[in-house]
């Protein structure tokens, strides 16, 4: 199969530091041309791959409105003259890149991990299209585009093994809050639940440029950094995330707003480590309640959880959500998808 993956210009593929879809993007690509695919990659200046990658606009973000539609009319002509080269054309960027061939006969995958703008989908759907089939991250974040055309939930994906399993943890092991230092992720939460349960809590993430959320983290988390029961490591790489994860008695997801996937529970899981978090989002989804993890509704069921916390196999932990989220998992749910639409 020849595969076309579509990229927003912005941020290389991969990304040399934050990047989500950009992530995805090149572990797919990855994982693809491992299956015996060729593949090729539109995206930013500074994007690579194994397989062939095409560049174009400028990395950098936010973008004005000039460049965004001269990134635009680029990928309308190069899909315009080349499609009809490709077997698939999955396009993790804009919707509006598909517009010239929306009714051509080349498969093509919008995917989704972000909340979808429901009247897009309402909007493209009433124009003449074949073979285009959503996806989104979850049932969740599914849930909030299905208002028109085909619909599937395809779920982000990590290489488990890049993640190191670790079962044998001391006891006093922490807990662990891994993500940005926004509200509604919930790092307050944490805080609150390592207090109460007198463990002690590794943070580690990005603290956010936007004022409120400096605020934030000025008010609500900082006072409690002492380096001794609650400890901020800053953002880390991979390996730093294989490292604190694993050693970790559970990872807190204890969020205030609906997470289309959260990345970081695989990761945790990938170690070993249960996740912990409120049943929100896609949480009840990615999280085996009693299996690679506990889904609660407050603090004190959290905190309950947290004393039940052996239950976990942590062996199983990693093997059930191996099945359900490594690469080469995700990557033949793709595909499969593709054929049945075929």
């Amino acid at each position: 199969m020849n595969i076309l993956i579509i990229m927003d210009a912005g941020v290389p593929v991969p990304p040399k530091l934050y990047g989500g879809h950009e992530r995805l993007v090149y572990m797919f690509a990855e994982q693809y041309i491992k299956m015996g695919h060729s593949v090729t990659v539109m995206a930013g200046p500074e994007s690579f791959c194994s397989g062939k990658t095409i560049s174009f606009g400028k990395n950098g973000l936010p973008k004005g409105k000039i460049q965004s539609l001269l990134e635009v009319i680029i990928v309308w002509k190069y899909l315009f003259f080349n499609h009809k080269k490709y077997d698939l054309i999955h396009n993790f960027g804009r919707l509006v890149y598909l517009f010239p061939i929306l009714n051509e006969s080349v498969i093509k995958i919008m995917t989704y991990g972000r909340l979808v703008t429901a009247k897009n989908i309402e909007n493209i759907c009433k124009r003449k299209n074949k073979h285009l089939i959503f996806t989104g991250c979850s049932n969740y974040l599914v849930s909030t585009g299905n208002v028109a055309g085909n619909w599937e939930t395809v779920y982000n994906a990590i290489e488990f093994e890049k993640y190191t399993l670790n079962v044998n943890i001391s006891e006093d092991a922490p807990l662990m809050f891994l993500g940005r230092l926004d509200k509604i992720k919930g790092c307050h939460n944490a805080i609150k639940l390592a207090k109460k349960s007198g463990r002690k809590l590794i943070i580690a993430g990005n603290i956010s440029h936007v004022e409120e959320e400096k605020k934030y983290f000025k008010e609500e988390i900082e006072p409690f950094i002492d380096n001794t029961q609650i400890t901020y490591v800053g953002p880390i790489n991979d390996a730093q995330k294989n490292h604190y994860l694993g050693q970790s008695i559970a990872l807190l997801m204890l969020i205030e707003w609906d997470e289309p996937f959260g990345m970081v529970m695989t990761e945790a899981m990938a170690c070993g480590t249960p996740v912990i978090g409120f049943r929100r989002g896609s949480v009840p989804e990615v999280v085996e309640d009693r299996i690679t993890g506990f889904v609660v509704d407050n603090l004190d069921d959290a905190f309950k959880a947290l004393n039940n916390i052996n239950v976990i196999d942590r062996t199983n932990c990693r093997i059930r959500s191996k099945s359900r989220f490594d690469v080469d998992v995700i990557a033949n749910d793709y595909l499969t998808i593709s054929v049945k639409d075929n």
